[in-house]
C-alpha cells in the first residue's frame, strides 16, 4: 500500500524529499502555492489536501504544463469547480494551456453520525459536504462536464487518525467509524464509476493514527501519513503503535526564581485545535514539570522540580528540551532545523518558513 507523505506535518522540504526516498510515494500539500513551489523544486505527484479559492495560484497552475501534470486539486463543491474551470479557460484563451485536463480529487465526509434528525451527533471534523453516493457522483459528473479529470476520492477519517486511544468510548467511535466508512466507500466508488464510465485512479485514506486500519480498507489505493515521522505529543496516547519522538525544541534557562524552580525563555508554542492541556508542549528533559497556573508563556516558561526527581539541577544558561503537541506546525516557528545523529549535528536545513514566506 503506497504511503503519501503529508507535507503539512513535516514542513521541511529536504525531509519531505528524504521520505520519498524511503518508501513514501507522492506528497499531500496543504495549499496550491505550496504545491506549485514543491513541483518547481522537482517534487512529483502532489495532491493538495484542501480546497482553494486562490485565483492567482489556480491561474499559475493552469498555465504551467508541469503543474497540470503533477498537481491534483481537492474539491467538494461546484463553486470550487467553477474557479478551476475559469482559470483553465483563461489559460486556454491566452494560448498557454496544455491539452492535459486539470486533475481534481473529491473530498468525502467521513464523520460518524449517531442518532437521527435534530438529535444527530456529528463525531469528527467539519470538512466536506459530500457524504452520500449520489452527491459524490453528481459532483464528479459536473467536474467531468467542465473538462476536468476526476482523478480520485479522499476519505479522511479524522476521528480515527487524530484521536488518542484515551478511553473505551474513543475506541468504540473508531471501530464504528471504520465499519460505516468502509461500507459507504464501496457504494460511493460504484456510483462514481457509473457516473464517469470508469474507475478512479486514486482513493486516499487515513493518517498516521489510522494507517494500519485505513491501509487494509476496501477500495483504498493509498494512505497518507506525516506526523509519525516526528511523533509529536498528541501521539503519546495511541495504542496502535509505540511512539519514538524525533523532533524537539530547546529553551534556555534564564532565571532561578526560587529553590526548586527555573524559568526558561519563551516557549508558548501552543498547537492549533481546541484549547486545553492536550495542545501544550510536553517536557522531554526529565525531573521537571510545567507550572499549572502559568503553563507555557510568550516570553517565559516556569518549570518546577518534580517530587522525587533524580538528576534535576538545571541552572541559568542550561537548556531544557520539549516536544510540540503537533508535528509540522512547530516548524512555522523557526527558519531552520538541526538534524542530529547521536550527540552530533550532522546537517542543518531550512524549514518552509526559512525558504519561502508565502504559501497563502
Amino acid at each position: 500500500m503506497p504511503v503519501r507523505v503529508a507535507s503539512k506535518s513535516v514542513r521541511v522540504r529536504s525531509l519531505v524529499a528524504r521520505a520519498a526516498g524511503h518508501g513514501f510515494a507522492g506528497v499531500m500539500a496543504y495549499s496550491v502555492r505550496e504545491a506549485l513551489w514543491l513541483v518547481s523544486e522537482g517534487v512529483r505527484d502532489v495532491l493538495v489536501g484542501y480546497p482553494t479559492v486562490d485565483r492567482e495560484s489556480l491561474a499559475t497552475l493552469a498555465a504551467d504544463v508541469t503543474a497540470r501534470a503533477e498537481i491534483t486539486l481537492m474539491v467538494d463543491d461546484v463553486a470550487h469547480l467553477g474557479l478551476i474551470a475559469d482559470a483553465d479557460q483563461a489559460a486556454g484563451a491566452n494560448g498557454s494551456a496544455n491539452a492535459r485536463p486539470i486533475q481534481v480529487c473529491l473530498d468525502v465526509d467521513c464523520s460518524l453520525r449517531v442518532g437521527a434528525g435534530a438529535l444527530t451527533a456529528h463525531l469528527g471534523t467539519r470538512r466536506s459536504p459530500l457524504r452520500e453516493p449520489g452527491d459524490v457522483a453528481a459532483l464528479a459528473t459536473v467536474a467531468q462536464a467542465r473538462g476536468l479529470a476526476v482523478r480520485g476520492l479522499m476519505f479522511y477519517e479524522a476521528q480515527v487518525a487524530g484521536l488518542p486511544d484515551t478511553s473505551p468510548a474513543v475506541r468504540l467511535v473508531k471501530h464504528l467509524t471504520m465499519r460505516e466508512v468502509n461500507d459507504r466507500r464501496v457504494r460511493i466508488l460504484a456510483a462514481v464509476r457509473d457516473a464517469l464510465g470508469q474507475e478512479v485512479e486514486l482513493v486516499n485514506a487515513g493518517g498516521t493514527g489510522s494507517i494500519e486500519v485505513s491501509g487494509g480498507a476496501p477500495g483504498v489505493t493509498e494512505v497518507t501519513a506525516g506526523s509519525g515521522l516526528y511523533t509529536p505529543g498528541l501521539f503519546d496516547g495511541y495504542r496502535s503503535f509505540r511512539p519514538r519522538p524525533a523532533s524537539f525544541f530547546g529553551l534556555d534557562v534564564v532565571r532561578e526564581p526560587a529553590p526548586g524552580w527555573v524559568t526558561a525563555f519563551a516557549g508558548g508554542y501552543v498547537a492549533s485545535g481546541k484549547a486545553g492541556a492536550a495542545r501544550v508542549p510536553r517536557l522531554f528533559t526529565p525531573g521537571y514539570a510545567l507550572n499549572g497556573p502559568e503553563g507555557v508563556g510568550e516570553v517565559q516558561t516556569p518549570l518546577r522540580v518534580t517530587r522525587g526527581a533524580s538528576g534535576a539541577g538545571l541552572r541559568i544558561g542550561d537548556r531544557v528540551w520539549l516536544r510540540h503537541a503537533k508535528a509540522g506546525e512547530m516548524m512555522e516557528r523557526f527558519d531552520q532545523v538541526h538534524l542530529v545523529r547521536g550527540d552530533k549535528v550532522v546537517e542543518t536545513v531550512p524549514t518552509y518558513r526559512g525558504e519561502h514566506k508565502n504559501f497563502g
